[in-house]
């Protein structure tokens, strides 16, 4: 399957909007209520939150097969760690349920991975994620070299929390 993989542009909003609406509530159903998926998606994923997050440095790729979307990710530059590394965050990373266990996730991650190396010029980079620790997709993560640096349990907003693991992967 060969998945074409496009930087996001604000035109892109309502389809990364449209996209996240199938697959974070799919994702999560078995994890958090109705209500917190639809306070999660206001938060994260209306279009005034998108375009917001875009013009905070949230840098968006989309996966296109042909004309269909399948999936995105965000990453977003955080500056320099205290060991001169440079610091990235990786928000988001979603495969639509149909096109899931195709390779795309590791695709999708390989560009997060190009698109840190390149803004690092040279320099170390780490990349730090936060999830939910009951998240199946942990262990992709893992797969991946991600480790588990710390756990809590993270006030969202509207007495919502997350318990979430905080991974880390270095690559030079």
């Amino acid at each position: 399957i060969m998945f074409e993989i496009r930087k996001a542009t604000l035109e892109d909003i309502p389809l990364i909007n449209e996209l996240a609406w199938i697959v974070f509530p799919h994702t999560y159903k078995e994890l958090l209520s109705p209500e917190q998926i639809e306070f999660m998606m206001e938060w994260m994923y209306s279009l005034p939150n998108l375009e917001k997050q875009l013009s905070e440095g949230h840098v968006y790729y989309i996966a296109m097969l042909g004309d269909e979307p399948c999936g995105y990710v965000s990453v977003q530059y955080e500056g320099e760690t205290p060991e001169g590394k440079a610091q990235f965050h990786l928000h988001k990373i979603y495969i639509m349920p149909a096109h899931q266990g195709k390779g795309l996730g590791r695709i999708l991650f390989n560009q997060v991975l190009d698109f840190a190396k390149n803004t690092a010029s040279g320099k170390p980079i780490t990349i730090e994620l936060n999830m939910n620790r009951d998240n199946p997709a942990l262990h992709f993560y893992q797969h991946l070299g991600l480790k588990i640096l710390r756990s809590g349990d993270f006030h969202i907003g509207n007495g919502y929390y997350i318990g979430n693991n905080v991974g880390t992967v270095i690559r030079m």
